[in-house]
Order: structure tokens, then sequence, then C-alpha cells
């Protein structure tokens, strides 16, 4: 997880891109990211910008604002929160997103911090937290940090029966909320786990959720500076690699071999920045995130070439 670089553009270019976004018929409606992961982005434009101007704003700033905004889906996503923050500062309002997931919420404070007089709040309720909501609005109007999430403590017996992530989150979608009105779930062990959640779910999932697997369950609204979490254990070390494929790079992070791994590609059971990876000779970069459905998650560090032609390879495991 990355936090996003500060990057000034002129003012007109800005205006006319941000009107473009206005017109543009596809839109709609750091890695640290930390407590109340609060990430504020203010700018100002010319007022002498003229009207003829922006209505002549070409797609191709548009374009200009999304590079390297990854994945389709991810762009699709980033283009809604651009069009709202667009609303929103022009209605002099201050809109939220659900939880956006890492490489949507990266993507869009890095766009965002390209449009003038937008201002964006990301908060995901504690440090390191991965699942975060943004607030946009006009700088005069967001002038604090909105109470967009909140927490609840789900409790049980979980001494015989200890439950997993997945089992937790499939219990509360099992309610029929649905997993963008959830951020993260931080696990317990005996003691159950800390979910957080939109503040108008929070009655909603009192009453509902009463079973986590077969274990019988209460849940508690309780305050964000309650939360019980810790920093992420990690280890690092190196490998070797003749080239950057995950199945490569991957096998050697996980200790599993590489037909192991391109059978779990197969599989769909590996991801790349939180999207499904479809081809075992897909290249990483530094910075990215791989996960496999029961090893865990491993950041890509730094990356240098050898004398030999071949790439020495920092690679971050999470415990």
């Amino acid at each position: 997880m990355a936090t996003a670089t500060t990057t000034f553009v002129t003012s007109s270019y800005l205006k006319r891109a941000a009107l473009a976004l206005s017109h543009s018929h596809l839109l709609q409606t750091n890695p640290n990211f930390s407590l109340l992961f609060t990430h504020s982005l203010s700018f100002s434009t010319s007022p002498a910008l003229g009207a003829s101007q922006t209505v002549q704003a070409l797609k191709g700033e548009v374009d200009n604002l999304l590079t390297g905004a990854g994945e389709r889906s991810v762009t699709k996503e980033v283009k809604h929160i651009l069009e709202m923050a667009r609303r929103a500062s022009l209605r002099r309002e201050v809109l939220h997103t659900d939880f956006l997931t890492p490489p949507v919420l990266k993507e869009s404070m890095q766009v965002l911090e390209k449009l003038a007089d937008v201002k964006a709040i990301a908060q995901g309720g504690y440090p390191q937290a991965e699942r975060c909501r943004v607030s946009v609005g006009h700088p005069e109007e967001l002038t604090s940090d909105p109470d967009i999430i909140s927490a609840l403590s789900i409790t049980g017996n979980f001494q015989f029966e200890p439950c997993s992530h997945g089992d937790f989150l499939g219990s509360i979608l099992g309610t029929g909320i649905v997993r963008e009105k959830l951020g993260d779930i931080i696990l317990k062990g005996e003691q159950g786990a800390q979910v957080m959640v939109v503040p108008e779910l929070v009655e909603f999932l009192m009453s509902s959720l009463d079973k986590v697997r077969n274990v019988p369950v209460s849940c508690t609204k309780i305050p964000l500076i309650s939360l019980d979490y810790e920093p992420p254990r990690i280890t690092k070390f190196k490998t070797v690699e003749a080239s950057l494929r995950v199945d490569a790079v991957a096998s050697a992070g996980f200790k599993v071999s590489r037909s192991k791994l391109v059978d779990m590609i197969s599989n769909g059971d590996v991801r790349i920045n939180w999207n499904p990876v479809t081809s075992k000779g897909t290249t990483l970069k530094s910075g990215d995130i791989v996960s496999v459905s029961g090893k865990g998650r491993l950041k890509i560090g730094e990356i240098n070439s050898t004398k030999k032609g071949k790439f020495a390879v920092e690679l971050i495991r999470y415990l």
C-alpha cells in the first residue's frame, strides 16, 4: 500500500478536465493506510477561466487523469468517484463512498489530487486498515473528518470452534448486507472478531447476526478507540529469479513449487493487488501485493538486476 504523491497541474487544465468528467457517459454516482487513515487534498483554481474554455474540455484530458489506473474494473470505480467528487464540489456538499478495496482507494486518491477545489479524506477506522471510505467535497465544506465508520464487536464461545475471516465475512453477508458496506474484519481468536461497518447498518447487524458458523454470537457497538489491533507481522527475504513472472516470484515467496502455484492460478486462488490473476506469465513490479488463498499475502519490495541478467527481488511476507 502506498501513499499518493502530490502532483500540481495548471488550473485551466484541472478545470477543463473536471468539466469533461461531467460530460462522460461512463460516469456516475499508504501502501500506508493509517489511523483514521486520513489523506487531505486541497487545491484552488483561477476565477479567470472562461466558460467557453471549460465547455470545450477534451476527453483526452479525462484519460490523462486516469492514466495508470490499472485494471478496467478499478478504472470504472475510480470514474464513479471522480464524478461524485465533481458533483460534491459544485453543489457545496460532502459525499461519501462505500468501503473501497485498496487498489481503488489508491488510484482514487492519486487522481483526486489532480482536481481543483476538491478535498478528499480516506478513513479505515484504525491504522493499517485496508478497506477505507472516502469523503469528498469542497474544501470549505469538508473541514473535519466525517463520522462515517462504526465498529462492532462480535463475541461468542470460539474456544472449541475457531472461526476464520471467511467464516465471519460469510455470516455477515448472509444477513443480506453487501460487501461494500463492510470494512476490515479484525480477528480476536477465542474472543471473536471486530468489524468495521457503515453506521446506518449497525442496528441491523446487531439484531440480525446471531451465529457464525455453528457458534451463537452477540454483536455490540464499540467506539473506534476501543479497537484492538496489532501491526502486521512480516518477514523479509530475497530471491533471485530469471524473470518477474508471478509463477516464479510467488512460488519462491510462498515456498511452494512452481507447478503448484500454476495450479492455484488456474483455480482462481491467486490475486495481484486484489485482482484475480488469469495468466501465469503476468509480470510483477515493486509495490505489488500477491495474495494466495490459504497462504496469505506477499508484497514485492525492491527489484534490482544482477550482473548475470537476472532479478534480485525483495519479498515481504505477511505472517
